[in-house]
């Protein structure tokens, strides 16, 4: 059976099955796979840094006669990496983490799909205010950067999805494989947004070594902190942790995030141990699923493979 939701539809998609915007990870390469395959590839655009962007626009632009479309850190980003995008004729832009409301109209100008990622009812409400088109439910269980005190995807997604009808919502955080994809059509939301599956598949823009411990680890190695946030001097917002695989630095300072803000050599130390290489060059963002990834797949084989789990989950759910 198709699965045809009312995201499928807004985007003349095959699968509800969108690529997270992991900033740095999902260039251009891997959007365009993933809307090669029938999902929805987003360019993970991060804090909108230029260079980056004129390389990896023009790859997703010509790489894909699908939609696309490209997500940002609202809170690093500024309307001019947007317009940069834009000029580029993404079909949907994402707005995650911060205040999406200064960027929402130029968006909405432009004709893109507004997409707003929320952690909490508080972002979701305003997401709802702002007239997101399309409204992105995260989890705790996801890897990377979600809310410090949010909610997991299980209870949290069909709060939204009531709070958000009619318009579309996408489960994220802790989906790496058809049988999540099929969970969340079961909460009420219209697709999936899948991150650290993603980040293990042939196209992803990642360090070979960081592909190797995804495949490699287990969801209990992976742990939420703000610690490799403030040792490698990144301006997250407090609000926002991170969920990680293990580090050194992470055992070194758990638990004194405060000492490691205030210790001046402590950033010497880690760029010292990243450039000879005693760490990876980022930290490992994994969800909690990271024990479903065992391999390193293409990612539009990947997308097919997703949705055909997913359809046969729901053929069989509830039979013996």
């Amino acid at each position: 059976m198709a699965l045809s939701t009312a995201f499928t539809e807004l985007f003349g998609v095959r699968h509800p099955i969108a690529l997270a915007p992991m900033g740095g990870s999902a260039g251009g390469v891997l959007a365009a796979a993933v809307s090669r395959g029938g999902g929805l590839g987003l360019l993970g655009a991060g804090n909108g840094a230029r260079a980056w962007l004129e390389r990896e626009l023009p790859i997703v632009a010509e790489g894909t006669d699908a939609p696309w479309g490209v997500g940002f850190q609202t809170w690093a980003v500024d309307a001019g990496a947007i317009e940069l995008a834009l000029e580029h004729g993404p079909r949907a832009v994402m707005l995650s983490f911060g205040d999406p409301s200064p960027f929402a109209e130029l968006i909405r100008r432009s004709g893109a799909v507004l997409v707003l990622q929320v952690t909490d009812l508080e972002e979701a409400r305003q997401a709802v205010d702002l007239g997101a088109d399309v409204i992105v439910a995260q989890g705790t269980e996801g890897g990377g950067h979600g809310a410090r005190r949010g909610r997991s995807t299980l209870p949290f997604v069909p709060v939204v999805v009531d709070l958000a009808a009619p318009v579309p919502v996408l489960a994220a955080g802790g989906i790496a494989d058809g049988r999540g994809v099929a969970a969340a059509l079961a909460l009420g939301a219209a697709g999936a947004l899948i991150g650290t599956r993603f980040q293990a598949t042939a196209e992803a823009l990642a360090d070979p070594s960081i592909t190797k411990a995804i495949v490699e680890s287990g969801g209990e190695d992976t742990e939420r902190s703000s610690v490799l946030d403030i040792v490698r001097g990144s301006r997250w917002p407090s609000k926002y942790t991170a969920r990680t695989l293990g580090h050194p630095h992470l055992d070194r300072w758990r638990g004194r995030e405060d000492e490691l803000a205030a210790d001046a050599s402590a950033r010497q130390e880690y760029d010292d141990d990243v450039a000879r290489g005693a760490v990876p060059p980022l930290p490992v963002w994994a969800s909690e699923a990271v024990d479903l990834i065992t391999d390193l797949p293409s990612a539009a084989d990947l997308v097919t493979t997703l949705a055909t789990q997913a359809e046969h989950a729901l053929a069989r759910a509830g039979r013996r």
